[in-house]
């Protein structure tokens, strides 16, 4: 098989933090697979095939990325922030496995700059000591799973990085996750909400649970709630080094 597959991460949003890794990748590639919107981030060129496709047909565009690649073509596999958080990685991997035809194509997995680490940077360091990350959307899993990883999460004192908070299709399910944080006692913590982070409609708010609103959320938030002793210096905000 000559044909090679990689799986990049294009970062949050600007084109400054794409890595010279990814960019190169692009530059080779004969093919490009992701969801539209993200498709959309690559400029068009001669020789250069964009494939973009719905949000949730990842298996789909993961079969389709093997086959071409298995056909000799030099593919690249786009998401935002790193695929390996949330994205499309795991769906190449999970599409391989059910075809082992291909298992010994070249494949890839390039990094990059996720949207909690970017947002993280903005308000300074609140994921600088134990933190977790939880996925809100239960298109993949169960509410009662996402219910109690961010219970035990809040018992265990971890920051928690909240991607996919909520959307038009998933309006109440962020509000229930402020009411579990709550009820748990935690709504002294610091809430981060940074929305579209390295772009031009970037915005930060940074509140105590106790005062975070659903409304304050859609898909291109971010969402830190911070630990036990995450504090403010000025407009920073930082997870101290040592645990309570």
């Amino acid at each position: 098989m000559t044909g090679t597959l990689t799986i990049a991460g294009l970062g949050p949003g600007s084109e400054a933090l794409v890595t010279p890794e990814v960019s190169a990748a692009l530059a080779s590639a004969t093919d490009i697979l992701g969801y539209a919107p993200y498709v959309a981030r690559v400029a068009p060129r001669p020789g250069l095939a964009l494939h973009p496709s719905d949000n949730r047909e990842e298996l789909r565009r993961a079969t389709e990325a093997l086959r071409l690649a298995a056909e000799g073509r030099h593919v690249v596999v786009v998401s935002s922030g790193d695929p390996g958080v949330f994205a499309m990685a795991s769906a190449v991997f999970e599409a391989l496995e059910a075809s082992p035809q291909w298992r010994d194509l070249s494949i890839r997995v390039l990094p990059g700059v996720t949207a909690m680490l970017a947002a993280a940077a903005r308000i300074g360091a609140p994921l600088g000591h134990d933190f977790c990350t939880i996925n809100l959307s239960d298109n993949l899993k169960p509410w009662p799973v996402i219910e109690k990883r961010l219970r035990l999460a809040a018992e265990a004192d971890f920051a928690i990085a909240i991607y996919n908070p909520r959307s038009v299709s998933r309006p109440d399910g962020f509000a229930r996750a402020l009411e579990i944080l709550q009820d748990a006692g935690r709504g002294e913590r610091l809430a981060i909400f940074a929305r579209a982070i390295s772009t031009p409609d970037e915005k930060i708010e940074t509140v105590s649970l106790r005062d975070a609103r659903p409304e304050m959320a859609d898909m291109r938030t971010l969402v830190i709630v911070g630990n036990s002793a995450t504090r403010r210096v000025g407009r920073w905000v930082y997870a101290p080094r040592h645990a309570r």
